[in-house]
């Protein structure tokens, strides 16, 4: 693997997240003028901008013939952003959840997951089947708004408070924030191509394959955005947004990332045989885990959170022991299905039900 290689790849990786960081704050701002509610902005250009990386490197992979990787990108994004980023979330500190979040985004997040995994059964998500997703996104775009405006309305002092900003905000002010706009998208373009063609590169240089690559280092990479929101949202007690920020990617990565890039591309998306039979039944898996989890008095504890991250070690030890044959595979998996998992049902299922338990009692006393 050359330096050139190794040059564009981190390249492309460091103008995906400067791009992305570009498109969100100019966006954010130029709602802002048009009086549009911060929270609103939080739930539709800030939660597509962190998705944007996922978004630029799945179509130009598509659309170069590489499935795997755009396919591998999104899987992996789901995964690294559930046991990565929640897990080390909540092990900086217990992470709550809304009650919106349990009874409307996290079965939202399960359920596009299953269609996901429906419309890859037949090896390729198609055109007429993105646009289902594509479709999805902006229903549920649509519906947060719907939301945001129907608890929080406009108030006379926010009316004031942006008629005042546009009030002064100049022609300049507009021409800056479109030209950081159109910017970042411009980096977003060119850093996926370089990021997508230095790990094409990467994996076959190392004889990893493309669907390794984009399960991990593209995963990672193009979730940086998620990372740094949600550890940051941990560390300043906004508990709340370092979990919605997770869910909300996950949701946006099916129905924006899997929809549009199979419903530009002119077959469709093909789905490897081997995300269907493992990868992708992980992100149902781990999705699932999260309801009972939330369900528990609604936090994550820190040592669930412990328990993510050691997950996503042993998920990644096992696509690169899987991949090169090694001789402790057997023995890897043999752990994994004897003990691992089914000591992990059991506590989700008895913390499931001591909840139901507890809240059975409370019901009753308040009666």
């Amino acid at each position: 693997m050359g330096f050139s290689v190794l040059f564009f790849f981190v390249a492309g990786l460091l103008l995906l997240i400067i791009g992305a960081e570009m498109l969100v704050r100019g966006s954010s701002r130029i709602a802002s003028f048009l009086g549009i509610s911060p929270l609103i902005i939080g739930l539709t250009v800030v939660a597509f901008g962190t998705s944007s990386p996922e978004l630029a490197v799945s179509v130009k992979s598509s659309l170069a013939g590489q499935a795997d990787i755009a396919v591998g990108n999104v899987v992996g994004s789901n995964i690294f952003n559930l046991l990565f980023i929640l897990g080390l979330s909540a092990a900086i500190t217990p992470l709550a959840a809304s009650r919106q979040l349990i009874r409307l985004d996290v079965p939202v997040m399960i359920g596009v997951s299953v269609l996901f995994f429906i419309f890859g059964l037949n090896g390729v998500v198609s055109r007429l089947e993105g646009a289902v997703l594509t479709a999805g996104f902006f229903i549920y775009t649509g519906f947060l708004v719907y939301l945001g405006r129907k608890e929080n309305g406009t108030t006379d002092e926010f009316k004031e408070e942006f008629s005042y900003k546009r009030g002064r905000s100049a022609a300049r002010d507009w021409a800056v924030n479109i030209l950081i706009s159109i910017a970042g998208l411009a980096l977003l373009v060119l850093g996926s191509r370089w990021l997508v063609d230095g790990a094409v590169q990467m994996a076959r240089g190392l004889g990893i394959s493309e669907l390794i690559i984009g399960l991990t280092i593209i995963a990672a990479g193009t979730s940086l955005p998620e990372v740094a929101t949600s550890v940051m949202a941990s560390i300043k007690g906004e508990r709340d947004i370092a979990v919605g920020n997770i869910v909300g990617s996950n949701i946006f990565n099916i129905l924006s990332v899997m929809g549009i890039t199979s419903l530009v591309s002119a077959d469709g998306v093909g789905v490897p045989g081997s995300a269907l039979s493992f990868d992708i039944p992980v992100v149902l898996a781990v999705s699932a885990a999260c309801l009972p989890i939330l369900f528990t008095g609604y936090t994550i504890a820190r040592w669930e959170g412990a328990l993510f991250l050691a997950y996503y070690v042993l998920y990644t030890a096992f696509i690169f022991l899987n991949s090169t044959g090694h001789a402790s595979l057997s023995a890897f998996k043999f752990a994994m299905g004897a003990f691992v998992i089914p000591l992990t049902v059991v506590t989700l299922a008895v913390l499931a039900a001591r909840a139901l338990i507890i809240r059975s009692k409370t019901a009753r006393q308040e009666k």
